[in-house]
This record gives structure tokens, sequence and C-alpha cells, in this order.
């Protein structure tokens, strides 16, 4: 509820390619996706003809630490293969954008040169996430215990895009990122 597939889109827009984890995780739980048969496996019922049945996974492992973390088993490898392949292919770029949710908390955020956090007021997120078809209270509460408060990623982050505001104001904070970094912003 922060925004992050949006600015992801506006660095995609100035030519920057984006790696998007959760997208990845889609594709690979989608139908005939490798995730599909490792995670009947281990958490039975929760896929059928369309892949993997995201409610009723989620419904598995939202409140169990120990299914949840034998799930991110499961993905982890799989996401990180796919991020490998990515580099591989854009090698030539000037920049990549790497879309992750819960990069610090995964422990992630020393493997990038800059890390762009994308933030917005609590009332913001909680109104959007709770707009999300199946959203509700307790997944959302469970969703924000695990995430590191949004004030200590701000303090961690090289850049910070405060999408609080009107498109045009979280466009200008991305192409301020890029001319700080001397990529091509489209002036």
């Amino acid at each position: 509820g922060m925004g992050k597939s949006t600015v992801a889109k506006m660095f995609e827009h100035f030519g920057i390619p984006v790696f998007d984890a959760d997208a990845i995780v889609r594709s690979l739980q989608g139908p005939g996706g490798a995730l599909v048969e490792p995670i009947e496996q281990h958490f039975p019922g929760t896929t059928g003809p369309g892949g993997v049945d995201r409610d009723k996974l989620s419904a598995q492992v939202i409140s169990d630490p120990d299914k949840l973390a034998r799930l991110e088993s499961i993905v982890h490898p799989a996401v990180h293969r796919e991020r490998a392949k990515f580099l591989l292919d854009n090698q030539d770029k000037p920049a990549l954008l790497f879309e992750i949710p819960l990069l610090y908390e995964t422990g992630g955020g020393e493997a990038f040169d800059k890390v762009v956090v994308v933030s917005a007021s609590p009332e913001i997120q909680r109104e959007r996430v709770l707009s999300r078809a199946g959203m509700t209270e307790e997944k959302l509460e469970a969703l924000l215990t695990r995430q590191m408060p949004d004030e200590e990623k701000r303090k961690r982050a090289d850049f910070v895009v405060d999408t609080s505001g009107d498109l045009s104001t979280t466009e200008a904070q991305v192409r301020k990122i890029l001319t700080c970094l001397g990529l091509d912003a489209g002036d």
C-alpha cells in the first residue's frame, strides 16, 4: 500500500529495467509454474488448475511462523534464480531497479548499491491495502507485524519517495533520484 509498483513503473518509463519480485512469484505460482508442485506437496489443498490459490495458502501460513518459513524456503531460492537471470540479461544497462517487498526484513538491503524506499502515511497505506480484493483488517495486521517500521526504513534508505501526494509529485521525486544518479530523467 506504499506505492512501490507505481513508483517502479515510473522508473521503467524512464528506461530502467525493473525486477518485480511479486510478479515473479505470481508467475512461478501460476498455472504450470515451477513452484506449484512443491507448494502442493508441503501445503496440500492450496493449488488447483489456476496454480497456487493464494488465499488458501495464506490461510495456512499467515499465523504459523514455521509454515511461513517453510514456504519461504521454497519460494526464495526460485526468486533468487530469476534475479540472477535478470542481472545477466540486463548487465549492459546503466541501472536496474529491484522491486522487493520486505527487503530490509529479509536482510537484503546490503546487496544493492542504493536503496529507494517508497513510503506513504499510515492512513493512506491502510486505505490502499484495505481496498484490495480479499484484504481484511486481520490480514493487514499480520502483514504489518512482519514489516520493519516505515520510519526505520526511511532512515536506512539512500532515497525516499513519499507517495502520499499526487502522481506528478511522485514522478518529480523519481526524476530527482534519476538526476542524482546521473541518469536521464527525460527532461
